[in-house]
């Protein structure tokens, strides 16, 4: 078989079938190191940087490799793109029958049970609900897999797909009379026949958390796994490796026990007053959290009377509901599994309520009229190196933003990687010295000095007037983003685009299509948003994004940090930060004629010693102080107006 290198080169397949395609040393590079990984069974950790083509450099060893391959992504998006553009090129360039196969999570496929049954749900009296299910009905005679994201006319955030999907909790298995004609089972079926399987992040953890629990795999064993965005993997893991528990949990179990009884003509008189006492459990210990939304850890919150009252009531309330359920899970095979999910679910709360001391944080956040209690592992790296161990071979972990500095030190402990594992780090091959400049601005004041967010702004105005818009404004947190917007409202002549008027990709096509556009984000806009061409060319963030240390969670790992004669800034808090920049100052230059500016309005980026650790892990763009300098490069960037 030919050298990976020579299938990425000039003369190589993928030249012949990819328009546009260019070799690239550090794209060759990388397969190497993947197919070596691959042959070895050995793990390696490969930072490549944005530009470098990492998708084809692992797609090209995995499916030449022995033995069945899992990719997982970052998300469901990435997953689609992996599956149905990046797969089929690369195969049909190599011309390798290999058997490919997509599996998601059960949420993600049809159930034709529950959407049977839907029409017996009260919600489904307003009328656009009821003409969802009407189209979600016309489509699953049609479809052939049962993924929800084929149906584009019902967008996968309705309300009406929780009552025609599965959970864990009401899923029947074998018990279901539409066993036969399941897509979720057919999906994995899929899966455990074929060669290379692509999942994300999410599954994958599921997977390893139901393993961990001693219960049945969902995924295939494989040979190999390759993880993309693999940056993203210790906060997937401490969410799937802990313990959750919402008031929909609650509100989903009592409406699925008023179907089910009403099916197998219930006998029980004291159901219906034991689910009323529930339900009003529920609403009053959401109440008793506070009216306003709120993070916080549980031990501010459990020795307060009101609390531990409510706790008492919700206990109470589910056991009763497990006594009679109990009784009546002979008659069916949907009250069994509601008596399931009824154990699970006072297992699960009891566990939040008593952790083990030191190993995990109970915290908990609520909303406008629901709660969760989450219950997360402070350190994930043994469950994640237990699952490794139970499943020998090659662990490929790769993203854009694993280093910090250049090491790899603190992604490696966060998984609990050996020193010995292999790792390779490769630069972007963009010229980001010639087409990218940072700016950060004089005279802004500390970033918690009450006038920061008006001074970062009169920096950025002229930028974005010298850039003709085009610009992508960041902030870590939503009381900036709306104080940016209202003081841009009356001063910006562009489209103005801002966090929560649409989804995100709604307002990335606007973004796109406007051309001249200035779009305001938080979090979600850091990472995983590529935009390329003139559209964007100015990037502003506002401050070094470090978390919150008042955050539950944070603050129990910063605690457990100190307890084990850690340096929460150093180990902990200082590489987040470092990684979760590198990924906002990853939107600005997205191809190789990309052009364009990054401004970091907080003056701790070169007035403190741990700045350093910041600009040192930034693309080697060039670095000045003076506006002037950034408009007139900004002005060369403007594309050409021309009269219409």
């Amino acid at each position: 078989m030919a050298a990976v290198r020579e299938l990425l080169s000039a003369d190589g397949p993928l030249a012949e079938h990819v328009p546009g395609f260019q070799p690239r040393e550090e794209q060759q590079a990388l397969a190497e190191a993947v197919d070596q990984a691959l042959s070895d069974g050995v793990s390696l950790i490969a930072e490549a940087g944005t530009g470098t083509g990492k998708t084809f450099a692992y797609l090209l060893p995995a499916l030449r490799a022995r033995g069945r391959v899992i990719i997982s992504t970052g998300t469901r998006t990435l997953q689609d793109q992996l599956f149905h553009k990046d797969l089929p090129v690369v195969r049909e360039a190599m011309e390798l029958p290999v058997c490919v196969a997509l599996l998601k999570g059960r949420s993600n496929y049809l159930c034709r049970y529950r959407m049977d049954r839907a029409e017996f749900d009260p919600r489904f009296d307003r009328r656009d609900t009821a003409q969802d299910l009407q189209q979600i009905r016309q489509w699953a005679a049609m479809t052939r897999t049962g993924d929800v994201s084929e149906l584009a006319a019902v967008p996968a955030d309705r309300p009406v797909w929780g009552r025609a999907t599965s959970t864990v909790d009401n899923c029947l298995g074998q018990d279901c009379p539409d066993y036969g004609d399941c897509f979720l089972m057919e999906a994995r079926k899929r899966a455990q026949e074929a060669e290379v399987v692509v999942v994300n992040h999410h599954l994958l953890m599921a997977d390893m958390a139901l393993k961990e629990g001693g219960h049945g795999e969902v995924l295939p064993g494989a040979d190999a796994y390759i993880l993309d965005e693999a940056h993203q993997l210790p906060e997937v893991a401490a969410q799937f490796f802990g313990i959750s528990v919402s008031a929909r949990q609650f509100m989903d179990l009592l409406r699925d026990v008023t179907a089910e009884d009403l099916r197998e003509g219930g006998d029980e008189p004291d159901l219906a007053e034991i689910m009323a006492n529930l339900r009003k459990a529920v609403l009053d210990f959401r109440l008793c959290l506070g009216e306003r939304p709120t993070r916080a850890a549980w031990a501010g919150f459990d020795g307060r009377p009101e609390v531990t009252k409510g706790v008492e009531t919700l206990v109470e309330g589910l056991a009763a509901l497990q006594g009679v359920l109990e009784r009546m899970a002979e008659r069916g095979k949907g009250l069994e599994a509601c008596y399931r999910r009824c154990a699970g679910l006072a297992a699960d709360l009891n566990a939040f309520l008593a952790p083990a001391q030191g190993e995990a944080v109970p915290w908990f956040e609520t909303h406008s009229q629901s709660f969760i209690l989450r219950l997360t592992p402070l350190d994930v790296g043994q469950q994640v190196q237990g699952q490794m161990q139970r499943h020998p071979g090659a662990w490929i972990f790769t993203s854009a933003t694993l280093s910090v500095a250049g090491g790899f030190e603190h992604f490696r402990r966060r998984l609990g990687l050996p020193e010995e594992t292999r790792q390779i780090r490769l630069e972007s091959p963009f010229d980001y010295a010639n087409n990218a400049v940072l700016f950060v601005p004089r005279g802004l004041p500390e970033p918690n000095a009450p006038d920061y967010n008006t001074a970062f702004l009169e920096q950025a105005w002229p930028l974005v007037q010298a850039s003709g818009g085009r610009a992508f404004l960041l902030f870590t947190s939503y009381r900036a983003l709306h104080a940016a917007a209202d003081w841009l409202r009356d001063r910006c002549d562009y489209p103005l685009l801002v966090q929560g008027q649409a989804s995100q990709r709604q307002l990335l096509d606007r973004f796109r299509e406007a051309g001249n556009a200035v779009l305001l984000g938080t979090a979600s806009f850091w990472e995983g948003v590529d935009v390329k061409g003139e559209a964007l060319s100015l990037v502003c963030i506002d401050r070094l994004p470090f978390a919150s240390p008042a955050d539950p969670v944070n603050e129990a790992r910063i605690a457990h940090l100190r307890r084990n004669a850690g340096n929460p800034f150093r180990d902990f808090q200082l590489p987040q930060a470092v990684i979760a920049l590198r990924q906002g100052v990853g939107r600005l230059i997205r191809d190789h004629t990309d052009r364009g500016v990054l401004m970091i309005g907080d003056p701790r980026l070169l007035g403190r010693s741990y700045g350093r650790s910041f600009l040192d892990s930034l693309p080697p763009m060039a670095r000045t102080r003076d506006a002037a300098i950034v408009a007139s490069f900004l002005q060369q960037t403007a594309p050409v107006s021309t009269p219409d």
